[in-house]
């Protein structure tokens, strides 16, 4: 029974649980164990559920479902898993779309025809940072390759993805999971079509795998792999992971080579279903490429899910070097001097074609971010005859504009106060034009309007917009401010690696506009995709560890960049992983480190001393200089329980002492030998959960430059609080005022049958704020005024309420509705009650009352009255 009890809050806990409007409430993934007989389960499911999707597949066998009476699912739920033909059951989660917003896309495709690519060089620089084009003026170009693509479909009918769909076309593979109107919550309508017309994000995704050449003059890391494409979401809202893991095991059953999916939600808990999946598929052969997460700015430990997936590639964002921006030809004269060019990108709305008058601006200042944030002086001129020019920052476009308007102003220029440009759209009556100039454009025409001069623009026809590349010197070659920070819950390093992912240019429905750029590591991850394919063409082999491990090896880990500034330090491996990917040397590289990263854990479970190998393939023996350098020390915490944001959050140069019993070592032809390698963590206050990495360096005689990331957490992860605010909020208030003490609920009568109740009933909610993973969260019911508490321990909470407990629980609030029902179904009486919570610490043990493993609080006091 170990088995199954151990299962068991498997059932109640969703393994990401962010609100409870991500548990499709009722539904489960069960998985079957292979070769048993179903007819038990067929009895039992008949009666209580409908089967929503079925999985056939030599990998995962078993199938969806949804219970009818939704208050006795999870009781049903645990009876099922007591079959032995049961293997696994899980939590129907919903996950997010993803958010990746286009900086400018066409506007239609005649308009797009009309681009005419300037200054920019003929090599794509996304390929140049990674060596994709050294490999590519070699003739690799991933043929022999299939490519499974998991995401919103494929525009196949853009000319830079074939035209086409299915045998002898780009796009050769694939399948529609879920339909046009599907949200993630409704019921699916799949087809064979996995056309994407109104979602983007696939599309954009498949070019930078694959496009072919175009007029923008780029084309894929991997022009002539094929490519099976999955669609998973609809038009809009989410998508399931029971579609989602169905998708997997159809690009599995399709031959896939490589499987990618810029797709995830929060988590850190490689016990998740998803991850579960995606590692099985992994060890069956199939490289899987994750991206690791946009959400750099909520600091250390805040990993994504299915990318923390064990020996899953989870993969980081870098910084294009060059800002691919569309700019409209125009230009401007100075106290009626001789024509001058200048160039805006066009936003929304673009009225812009033949307009030509005077430039004016609230600030000659070029420094000040506030211009425009407060409404403008009674002595303002109108601004109905003027183009507005207004410095990007200090507060939001939107406001900038509204107050310019109030005033007139029709036509709005905002010039940037960082690299590149982006289109921006507004509402606000009266505005007939908008636009963004980069920053040089902007400061050189608020210094002719400084000096006194009549300044009058002749803006050019948005539709006439042409390609420019401006280097990016403030953050081309660093890791993305936005790029999602490691470590895993249990101290695995993750991301991996990473590629260039912000300011993609790539391939956009049709009907979109054609062409994009978009950033976020849903950009770099079908990059390290096609990556995968080239080195396939290379090596000869489709291993996932030995590819890795040859990118791991030759990855160039860069500085430490807030986006604002540079720092002398090495950015930490929780932040980067190993580095930027360099293709070429990893399809060439003969020297092999295994394993390709160490982790010496937290301070708990210390792992002071580990080994890796060197193996030489060459024919020729070589010596190696064995050394280390230590990246940036970045500290969890400061003076709170929550972990600080980035940038913010410190870092500094208090490295690890590493020594290793070899500094320099001869390797003989085709030989191997172990490096042991010895830690002591650096000196620092473990209080506030510093991580330490860096890297272990290798220079050989034969040319080859290679690196090992390291990383520990100079810290106990069992000693953090899990647990930060508890408080009351009644369900049907959307704004969630805090509930006062004492204060009265009235919810419909029910009986232990446990019919739903009401949708808008008010119940009593408890919101807890989870500053830090948990594997297990209980919430029980207190009686106040008479009875007694049965405690219990904590494997048996006899107060536990319904949907109590969750389990592998990540940074985010967690949700919990009362409706009189406990865990056992039973209804308790109207009365006085309290909630509280316990939240098991990481790495603690469940079956222990010990108060250092458990953060417990409770709610302020209430009264549940039944009418």
């Amino acid at each position: 029974m170990a088995r199954k009890s151990l299962l068991l809050w498997c059932i109640f806990g969703a393994f990401l649980t962010v609100d409870a409007g991500q548990i499709a409430r009722g539904s489960f993934v069960v998985e079957f164990q292979d070769n048993q007989d179903l007819s038990v389960y067929r009895r039992l499911v008949e009666a209580k559920a409908d089967t929503v999707m079925s999985f056939d597949y030599s990998l995962f066998k078993g199938e969806s479902i949804q219970f009818k009476d939704l208050e006795t699912a999870e009781h049903s739920a645990t009876e099922l898993l007591e079959l032995e033909c049961i293997k696994n059951i899980w939590p129907k989660q919903i996950y997010s779309r993803p958010n990746a917003k286009a900086l400018w896309t066409g506007s239609s495709v005649e308009s797009m025809l009309r681009v005419k690519r300037q200054n920019v060089n003929d090599t794509f620089s996304p390929h140049v940072q990674t060596q994709v084009d050294r490999l590519r003026a070699n003739g690799i170009t991933g043929k022999g390759v299939k490519i499974a693509v998991i995401d919103t479909g494929i525009d196949y009918t853009h000319p830079a993805l074939g035209g086409c769909f299915g045998t002898g076309c780009l796009v050769a593979d694939g399948y529609d999971l879920v339909g046009d109107a599907y949200t993630g919550t409704n019921v699916p309508v799949p087809d064979s079509d996995p056309w994407d017309g109104c979602g983007g994000h696939g599309t954009h995704v498949a070019g930078i795998i694959a496009a072919q050449q175009n007029q923008f003059g780029f084309t894929g890391a991997a022009p002539d792999v094929k490519l099976a494409a999955y669609r998973v979401f609809g038009c809009e809202g989410d998508a399931s992971n029971d579609v989602i893991i169905d998708a997997y095991m159809r690009a599995v059953e399709d031959g896939a080579n490589i499987i990618t999916a810029s797709l995830g939600d929060t988590g850190g808990w490689s016990q998740d279903p998803w991850s579960v999946v995606v590692t099985r598929i992994v060890d069956s052969g199939i490289p899987c490429v994750l991206s690791a997460g946009n959400d750099g700015s909520m600091g250390l430990f805040h990993p994504q899910t299915p990318a923390n997936g064990k020996r899953v590639a989870a993969i980081a964002s870098y910084d294009n070097s060059i800002y691919p921006i569309l700019l409209v030809p125009s230009s401007f004269r100075v106290n009626g001097g001789d024509s001058k060019p200048f160039g805006y990108t066009s936003g929304s709305p673009r009225s812009w074609a033949g307009v030509e008058l005077p430039l004016w601006a609230p600030s000659f200042n070029s420094t000040e971010n506030g211009q425009g944030c407060t409404e403008l002086p009674d002595g303002t001129p109108d601004l109905s005859d003027k183009v507005i020019l207004i410095r990007r920052g200090g507060c939001t476009i939107a406001k900038k504009v509204q107050n310019v308007a109030d005033k007139g102003a029709r036509y709005i220029l905002i010039y940037n106060n960082i690299g590149g440009t982006a289109v921006l759209e507004t509402s606000v009556t009266g505005v007939l034009g908008i636009g963004m100039l980069r920053t040089s454009t902007g400061v050189a025409l608020i210094n002719a309007l400084a000096s006194g001069s009549e300044v009058v623009l002749s803006m050019g026809d948005p539709i006439a917009a042409r390609l420019e590349g401006e280097p990016n010197n403030r953050t081309g070659g660093f890791i993305s401010t936005t790029s999602s920070w490691g470590p895993a819950w249990d101290g695995d390093m993750n991301p991996e690696f990473g590629v260039p992912g912000g300011y993609i240019l790539s391939t956009y429905p049709v009907s979109l506009g054609s062409y994009a750029v978009l950033s976020g590591t849903s950009m770099s991850c079908p990059l390290v995709a096609a990556i995968y394919a080239l080195l396939s063409n290379v090596r000869g082999t489709l291993d996932p560890a030995l590819l890795h491990q040859y990118l791991s090896s030759t990855a160039i880990p860069n500085l430490l960049n807030t986006g604002d500034s540079t720092f002398p330090l090495l950015a930490p491996v929780a932040q980067q992983g190993a580095g930027l990917l360099q293709a070429w040397e990893a399809a060439h590289v003969t020297t092999l480190l295994s394993p390709s990263s160490i982790m010496f854990n937290d301070t708990d479970y210390l792992k002071s001393s580990v080994s890796f190998t060197i193996t030489n393939t060459e024919n020729q023996e070589v010596t190696y200089n064995i050394s280390s350098v230590g990246a940036a020390t970045a500290y969890t915490f400061s003076d709170s329980t929550t972990p600080d944001p980035f940038p913010g959050l410190k870092t500094d140069d208090s490295f690890a002492h590493i020594s290793m019993n070899e500094t320099k070592i001869t390797i003989p032809p085709h030989g191997q030998a172990a490096v042991a390698v010895t830690v002591k963590p650096p000196a620092v206050d473990a209080k506030l959960l510093p991580v330490y990495s860096g890297y272990i360096t290798l220079n050989g005689t034969n040319g080859e430059n290679l690196s090992l990331p390291y990383q520990g957490i100079a810290g106990s992860l069992n000693s953090q609080t899990v647990l930060g605010n508890w408080a009351l909020f009644a369900s049907t208030d959307t704004d969630n005022p805090i509930t006062a003490s004492n204060s009265t609920f009235a919810i419909p009568s029910l009986s232990n049958n446990s019919s739903s109740i009401n949708n808008n009933s008010s119940l009593p909610t408890a919101i807890a704020d989870m500053v830090f993973g948990s594997p297990l969260v209980y919430v029980e019911a207190i009686p106040v005024d008479g009875g007694s508490l049965a405690k219990g321990n904590a494997t048996g909470n006899s107060n536990d309420i319904f949907n109590s407990p969750k389990r592998w629980v990540s940074r985010v609030p967690v949700e919990f509705e009362f409706n009189g029902t406990m865990a056992d179904h039973t209804i308790v009486p109207a009365g006085r009650y309290k909630l509280r919570v316990r939240a098991l610490h990481i790495f603690g043990n469940e079956d222990t009352d010990d108060s250092t493993q458990w953060d417990v609080a409770e709610t302020p006091e209430f009264f549940i009255q039944y009418a």
